[in-house]
């Protein structure tokens, strides 16, 4: 049949009796592979779209018939025997190449097997959290979106950058530039910035390694973080860390700024730029560790020069945090911590006592329980942690369900920080 023909030739098939006949053949037959076996249907048939079949099937159909089904192999036969070409053909001259979908899975299965291969050599495959966040990708269709977009080997960079804060987390050598960690990564210093596939891909990894959290923080502080809470820093000036009569060992601008704080008792913010550039080791031996500001606030306002030296985390401790007291602890201070009575509250406690050697401070059952029957209480939010120092704590946080603010135990927290000397 000539190629001049076909327009005409075809053009019964694009009639009102024809068309949904042949999109539900297309349908089936992509599903499958191209088989032609089984049957297609149509509900609620017109009267062109009977006698169409009652002619392909040669079988008298009702017209009371609310469905009609016509055999793929009969619907084949009578195409080529009417115009030349059989049902494959015949709809790829009408609508273009039919899919093979089951190829086109087994494409993209293999593919993300490929995506995937990285991930099951690498060291961290044995970590629950790892392992939580493949099975978190894979089963909402973000594995399956970088295989079809070719970004798959982001994959691979974001273990290799999770690869790397770990191991630099675990030699102690400093914080990474996301820059930096972004160039050794992908070759582009850029990759890592907000809103990147591959940021997005780490933060969700670091966001379940951070204590388990289901989603990564929308807000660019919350962001900046859970960043430092690995060991990488997006900007030195804006990592900060609140102080209070620490002092200082050195004759550099920032540490006679420290000494004049703590002289009048005010309270002083370091920017983790400062400690690396013009490095400060606290002259306090003994350094209490807090993780509100209201905290510090009080000890200024009540014990004003008077007062221990104090460190307020402001939540999960940022890289400046780590910087100043890892550099604390080297020259021999010795740190008391205490955090909320909450998960992450014990999340960040257990991780001070790991890093730093720090001493739990106030973080008992004993104190968890006074502290409870003094007022009312949140619940508990989030996946639950241990108490490695007190296990008894966190079993009885679970029993109760309920998490305590370390505010509510500041008479005490004052006590001890007039009187640092009974903890030396």
């Amino acid at each position: 049949m000539s190629t001049e023909n076909e327009p005409s030739a075809y053009d019964e098939l694009r009639g009102e009796g024809w068309t949904r006949l042949l999109v539900a053949a297309r349908r089936k037959l992509e599903r499958t592979g191209g088989a032609l076996d089984g049957d297609i249907g149509l509900t609620s048939p017109g009267e062109a779209e009977r006698r169409t079949v009652i002619g392909i099937t040669g079988r008298y159909r009702p017209e009371t018939a609310r469905r009609l089904s016509v055999p793929l192999r009969d619907l084949d036969g009578y195409l080529y025997d009417r115009y030349g070409t059989g049902l494959l053909a015949t709809l790829g001259r009408l609508y273009g190449p039919l899919r093979d979908r089951p190829a086109e899975r087994a494409d993209e299965e293999a593919r993300r097997e490929q995506a995937l291969k990285s991930t099951h050599s690498s060291r961290l495959a044995g970590q629950e959290w790892f392992a939580a966040w493949l099975e978190r990708m894979a089963a909402d269709g973000t594995l399956t979106r970088l295989v079809r977009r070719g970004d798959a080997l982001l994959l691979d960079a974001a273990v290799r950058v999770l690869e790397r804060l770990l191991s630099s987390s675990e030699r102690g050598s400093g914080v990474l530039p996301l820059p930096v960690l972004a160039e050794w990564a992908t070759g582009d210093t850029k990759a890592l910035v907000p809103g990147t596939p591959l940021e997005q891909l780490v933060l969700r990894a670091l966001a379940l390694r951070d204590g388990g959290r289901p989603a990564v923080p929308r807000d660019r502080t919350g962001r900046r973080a859970l960043w430092e809470s690995a060991g990488a820093i997006a900007d030195d000036l804006a990592s900060q860390v609140l102080v209070l009569n620490i002092g200082a060992r050195g004759d550099t601008v920032v540490c006679n700024w420290l000494r004049d704080a703590g002289s009048f008792g005010l309270p002083f913010r370091l920017t983790l730029h400062q400690l690396t550039t013009d490095p400060v080791v606290p002259a306090a031996r003994t350094i209490f560790v807090c993780e509100n500001p209201a905290v510090l606030r009080a000890a200024a306002g009540e014990l004003q020069d008077t007062g221990a030296a104090l460190v307020c985390t402001e939540g999960v401790p940022s890289a400046a945090c780590h910087q100043l007291l890892g550099d604390a602890v080297r020259a021999g201070a010795q740190l008391h911590w205490r955090a909320d009575f909450d998960w992450a509250g014990l999340r960040i406690t257990a991780n001070a006592v790991a890093r730093h050697g720090a001493r739990p401070w106030r973080m008992t059952t004993a104190d968890y329980t006074a502290a409870l029957g003094e007022g009312e209480s949140t619940p508990l939010a989030g996946p639950p942690a241990t108490s490695p120092w007190d296990p008894e704590l966190a079993r009885a946080m679970t029993e109760s369900g309920s998490a305590v603010i370390e505010e509510r135990l500041l008479p005490a927290l004052l006590s001890d920080l007039a009187r640092p000397a009974s903890f030396q």
